[in-house]
């Protein structure tokens, strides 16, 4: 498989702090944002760092999922269908912001495809004069 950009989504309770975290302490560049994630340019990748809307409080801190291994490619639907075919159960979705297909790996470690295009686009929109 070929990927357009690859990514780490760190989920995180603490979505501000960490926000400020690795924009003023470690001075990483901001991509783009909304009002529950933020991406920075993290070398040759992206760090999404993402309010875990999942969480529910009460869950153990230590059994939340925190990283997922992120691949952008040109098409989710056919890529997640693919999988699907090798027995791979994938969590397919449509959002406004765009398209991901999340996957487990035999570690128990997330993965998921987001769409190319409006990933590019949330970093071209963010980038314009205001």
């Amino acid at each position: 498989m070929e990927f357009d950009r690859t990514g780490i989504i760190l989920y995180t309770i603490e979505y501000k702090k960490c926000v400020t975290f690795y924009e003023e302490v470690l001075e990483l560049t901001k991509l783009f944002e909304t009002e529950v994630l933020t991406c920075f340019e993290f070398g040759a990748t992206y760090l999404l760092v993402e309010l875990d809307l999942d969480y529910d409080g009460e869950a153990l801190a230590e059994s939340r999922i925190k990283t997922c291994l992120r691949m952008n490619v040109p098409n989710v639907k056919q890529l997640s269908d693919k999988l699907i075919s090798k027995g791979v159960d994938v969590k397919y979705q449509e959002f406004s912001w765009g398209t991901i297909a999340k996957f487990f790996d035999p570690d128990g470690n997330l993965c998921a495809f987001k769409d190319s295009e409006k990933f590019e686009k949330q970093i071209e929109d963010f980038n314009v004069p205001k």
